[in-house]
């Protein structure tokens, strides 16, 4: 006889469990403890079995008998029960372990490990947060191009166009390095190509016109907020290195007695190790700043902790308070700045500007060869650049560099 809602509702509980049956196999186990727990009785490939399909009342008497149904449908078909709720359990534990937020910082992780420098896994730590934490929260699975689209087009809407790109950018390629790793079946970014507003292309502020320089020099060596701060905008245009290179110079890797900084692999934007010559003024400059942060650590500091680099705005925010806007001049201008003046001196090769710049070079053997024969040049580059750089800084007679003949 079928089972009623008041039938298992009156059920007492006695001093060992019993059953109250209803029909094809389903039944109700009331405990000694007061539970009553659906159970469903089925034979599969000869053997009997049990499958639990909850408590009642939290499990209705209907509800009960549709996973009844289910299960029965999923016997005819061949298929276990029992086996298949496993599955889905693992699967759903599986999909709430791997989302977006998990994989995101797993595929960073693995860039890393493949030479990624950490200005630039910072940076992609930066535009993975900017898609929010509900993102990150969910299942990489389950999201789709509308909630993708609706993340990019609130950054959109704040005019960061630049922004937007590069955080869809990111995201197609953590996407797919979780479809490489069978957890994804497709990537959802794709179908976004085209739909977000593209931005103006925006050049870096940079100064490189010789007289302004020096009117730049002068205003720095003018500075008066924090110390390091100023020496960093003195040394920045000897070495005019990348900002993010600048920032998290340690003193483990410069060396004043030869006059080498030797930057990481891992610190470079191209992966590899690049060698900055440093003339008797960078020295100089590096002696100043040793005397306040070293002998360990950040050359530049957080004010904040000595165990992090000082602010990417730190610098920019610095020329901002000199009176110079962006558009006239950032932190990475000195290196605009030192490129346009080194190649309109007619005085040096412009591989080897190139390779002080640490441009990549796509072809391998061609870089390698240009490392070895222009090493003692750019020695030389550096130490007229400085004393160039000293010549526009003190205001005197520039001579003005000779126009090249047409070839």
């Amino acid at each position: 006889m079928a089972l009623t809602d008041t039938a298992i509702r009156n059920a007492k509980p006695r001093s060992k469990p019993y059953k109250l049956s209803d029909s094809l196999g389903l039944f109700v186990l009331v405990q000694p403890s007061g539970g009553k727990l659906w159970r469903l009785k089925y034979r599969f490939d000869g053997r009997e079995k049990k499958l639990g399909f909850g408590a009642y009342p939290e499990v209705s008497l209907i509800a009960a008998r549709k996973q009844r149904d289910r299960a029965r449908e999923l016997i005819a078909a061949g298929k276990d029960p029992s086996r298949e709720k496993q599955q889905a359990k693992h699967r759903a534990m599986a999909s709430a372990a791997n989302t977006f937020g998990e994989i995101a910082r797993e595929f960073i992780d693995k860039r890393r490990r493949e030479g990624l420098s950490e200005s630039t896994a910072d940076k992609s730590e930066y535009y993975i947060s900017r898609m929010g934490p509900v993102i990150a929260r969910l299942p990489i699975a389950e999201i789709a191009a509308p909630d993708l689209l609706a993340v990019l087009r609130r950054i959109e809407a704040k005019g960061n166009y630049e922004t937007a790109g590069r955080v869809l950018q990111l995201a197609g390629r953590v996407f797919r390095y979780a479809v490489a790793t069978a957890r994804l079946a497709s990537d959802p970014s794709r179908d976004l190509r085209g739909a977000l507003t593209a931005p103006q292309p925006k050049h870096y502020g940079a100064i490189v016109e010789a007289k302004r320089a020096g009117e730049l020099l002068r205003a720095i060596d003018g500075y008066e907020g924090q110390f390091v701060t100023k020496l960093a905008m003195q040394l920045a245009p000897h070495v005019f290195v990348r900002p993010g290179e600048l920032r998290h110079a340690e003193w483990s890797e410069i060396d004043l007695e030869t006059g080498l900084w030797t930057i990481p692999a891992e610190k470079m934007k191209m992966g590899k190790a690049h060698l900055v010559p440093l003339s008797r003024q960078s020295v100089e400059w590096f002696r100043q700043i040793h005397a306040i942060t070293g002998p360990a650590g950040y050359v530049f500091p957080s004010i904040r902790t000595r165990l992090r680099p000082m602010s990417e705005n730190t610098i920019n925010a610095g020329l901002r308070r000199l009176g110079f806007t962006g558009d006239e001049m950032t932190a990475h201008g000195f290196r605009a700045m030192a490129s346009t003046l080194l190649n309109e001196s007619g005085k040096w090769n412009p591989d080897a500007i190139e390779r002080a710049l640490a441009h990549g070079d796509e072809d391998k053997v061609r870089a390698a060869y240009h490392r070895g024969t222009h090493w003692k040049e750019r020695v030389e580059m550096a130490q007229w650049w400085s004393d160039y750089l000293d010549q526009l800084r003190k205001g005197a007679d520039v001579v003005p560099f000779p126009e090249r003949k047409a070839s």
